[in-house]
């Protein structure tokens, strides 16, 4: 055989397919700013919305007009609103902005996480890649069960008596 095909394109040539152009995805995405050069999005966790707002800064984060530290006081929840600026490895660079309502103190904290992760990937579309495979990209969806009629919770039966 004369004419060997020795790549993809060769292929294609020979299929008489035309080569579809690759295109980076990363390359491709725009940072989105606003006219104060903020990003903003909008996180959610369980019954928690978080609305968020970064921008270049000192680290300095401020969730419903308080610092973080006293916002959230457990050291735990706090490591949570870390977490993206570790993975993204930008820590200190930007100060957030948060307002957010519903649910308890743990799924603020997850909304919030998940509002600064949407948010930085908007900033910089070259932070996507390690947010989105530390997963903080994708919104948590559990939720809790709700109660059925004829159960005393979710899934509790009542107590049964034989007499």
């Amino acid at each position: 055989m004369a004419d060997q095909i020795n790549s993809l394109e060769d292929l294609n040539k020979v299929a008489g397919v035309a080569a579809a152009p690759v295109v980076d995805a990363a390359a491709s995405r725009e940072p989105v700013r606003d006219a104060q050069g903020r990003s903003y999005a909008t996180g959610k966790r369980k019954d928690a919305v978080a609305r968020v707002w970064i921008r270049p800064g000192s680290g300095k984060v401020t969730v419903n007009g308080k610092p973080m530290s006293e916002y959230f006081a457990r050291p735990v929840l706090q490591m949570i609103l870390r977490q993206p600026f570790t993975v993204a490895g930008v820590s200190g660079q930007f100060d957030v902005i948060a307002t957010v309502a519903g649910g308890g103190l743990s799924g603020q904290a997850g909304a919030v996480k998940h509002g600064i992760s949407k948010a930085l990937q908007l900033y910089d579309p070259a932070l996507r890649g390690a947010l989105k495979a530390a997963g903080f990209l994708t919104r948590d969806s559990r939720v809790v069960e709700r109660k059925k009629y004829g159960k005393a919770k979710a899934r509790r039966s009542f107590q049964f008596s034989k007499r």
